[in-house]
């Protein structure tokens, strides 16, 4: 450390000789001193106390009463925040945007007011293109008129400029401004959410991120002629809210770089993969691209909970000598609430003895077959229904299908849903009765082995499992614990160990 004195005066000058050179020295030197031991004392002391600090993260023992309790205090408002971060996604959290055409709107809204449950918590709006009647005995979402899409060009010869409107739902709701949204969750008029299992998928993931959640068509040609990366908008798909909200900056100067597109959503599609977020498929979403009779996809429904189900104007009742609505409502009333997750869920037996086969769908079929047919070959739908485009056989679906067995002894015998109860509250054991279907044709079988023609009912006993999709996923299995000549009694539940769908 230096020291420099500038002396332009005549007395400092006389001062230095009345002192005397050395003096002066000395006190210079000294001052020199005096610094220095300063500057390395504080030094010495600012690195103590960093290490100090650090020590403390190492040794709380070391540290003082006062940082102590500061940490404390820090650490209860961190966890108080990560604990209010981490809370269980809840319908709260969810706001459906639903697309209707007022065309449509008094047939369509029957559908919407099977699941719509405003009581639940439900949030979102109908999004449709002109005025149309409601009345509030029906407690339907509230109905909005979207927005002018003049501005945007559209110049598909195959499609309508509606795809424009329908795909600016995602911005529309969120310009809505509605408070603590973890996701948008689209959807057709004719869209059946089976809202539980919605809740539970969307579980799995962090709203915080971009999640774009759906999956694609049935029609492997569709999936041609749009994406694989697509989510099909009839079979609904969530989006994550800062997804959503990044959507809504950006999708105005989107639309106008896509006018050629078909559809709705392919547009939100076409967005995504300028933000370069891709599809997170869920099979449970169906689109059902697919005419006819519907019983192959849902007798064999995939692992994964059932979310939604789309074109249920144009296909059969799933349930014989019902309507479509009956059928609809017959299957969310009774097997819907006593087992939400467990709807539709496929499990494969046999019953040894006399040598059959045994499909359980819960809450909506039984199938008995004749032989045994092993689980690799049931777990394929059969093709009770025909392609989206009704000339491309069985190699246009975009999943592994099997043939509808011609031989007369091995046709299935179908029990239908008849009725669903709790039995024991306390255990939560449900029974579900099925009834056979006498309108399928059976011939004359000449195979030496019991005929389930005989069979009046099945009894179907399972516990209600609400975490099953919280555990890695596997069909639950199905024993036999009663097979009599009338009536056949089942039990359908978590695998134990060791156990397999083995003759």
């Amino acid at each position: 450390m230096k020291f420099s004195h500038k002396f332009t005066d005549k007395s400092d000058l006389d001062s230095v000789k009345f002192h005397g050179g050395r003096p002066v020295l000395r006190f210079a030197l000294f001052l020199t001193i005096f610094f220095s031991a300063s500057y390395v004392f504080y030094t010495l002391k600012i690195i103590s106390s960093s290490h100090s600090c650090h020590g403390d993260d190492l040794h709380p023992s070391l540290s003082s009463s006062s940082s102590t309790a500061n940490r404390r205090h820090l650490g209860h408002r961190i966890a108080a925040q990560s604990q209010n971060t981490q809370e269980k996604t809840e319908m709260k959290h969810v706001v459906f945007g639903i697309a209707a055409s007022a065309s449509l709107w008094d047939s369509r809204k029957e559908f919407i007011k099977l699941w719509w449950r405003p009581e639940n918590g439900m949030r979102g709006f109908v999004w449709i293109d002109r005025p149309v009647k409601t009345n509030p005995i029906d407690k339907l979402p509230p109905v909005l008129i979207s927005g002018n899409t003049s501005e945007f060009p559209y110049t598909n010869n195959q499609g309508d400029r509606s795809a424009i409107r329908i795909s600016r739902i995602v911005s529309e709701t969120v310009k809505r401004g509605l408070k603590n949204v973890r996701w948008l969750v689209m959807g057709d008029d004719d869209t059946v959410f089976i809202t539980e299992n919605l809740v539970r998928v969307l579980s799995k993931y962090d709203h915080r991120g971009y999640y774009y959640i759906g999956s694609s068509s049935e029609s492997h040609l569709q999936n041609i002629y749009f994406s694989y990366g697509m989510a099909y908008g009839g079979g609904g798909f969530a989006i994550s809210y800062p997804l959503a909200v990044a959507i809504e900056k950006m999708q105005g100067r989107c639309l106008h770089r896509y006018p050629d597109l078909y559809g709705s959503d392919d547009r939100i599609h076409a967005c995504m993969s300028e933000l370069g977020v891709p599809l997170t498929k869920e099979p449970g979403f169906h689109q059902f691209d697919i005419y006819g009779n519907l019983f192959g996809l849902l007798a064999a429904h995939p692992v994964a909970p059932l979310v939604s189900l789309h074109h249920l104007d144009i296909l059969e009742p799933i349930f014989p000598n019902m309507t479509r609505l009956q059928s609809l409502k017959h299957l969310l009333t009774a097997p819907n609430q006593l087992d939400s997750a467990a709807l539709i869920q496929h499990s494969i037996c046999y019953e040894t003895k006399k040598k059959w086969t045994i499909s359980i769908s819960w809450g909506f079929a039984v199938q008995v077959i004749r032989g045994i047919v092993p689980a690799k070959d049931m777990e394929r739908p059969s093709r009770t229904f025909l392609n989206w485009y009704k000339k491309a056989d069985y190699k246009a679906y975009a999943f592994n299908t099997r043939p509808v067995n011609r031989n007369m002894c091995q046709k299935a015998f179908i029990f239908f849903l008849s009725n669903a109860k709790l039995l024991e509250s306390t255990s939560n054991l449900t029974v579900s009765k099925y009834e056979q279907h006498h309108q399928i044709l059976h011939q004359e079988c000449r195979w030496k082995m019991p005929d389930p023609a005989k069979l009046k009912e099945v009894l179907v006993y399972k516990q209600s499992d609400p975490h099953l999709w919280e555990r890695s996923p596997r069909r639950n299995c199905c024993r036999v614990a009663e097979s009599r000549t009338k009536d056949l009694v089942l039990e359908v539940g978590v695998c134990k160990e060791g156990e397999v769908a083995e003759a």
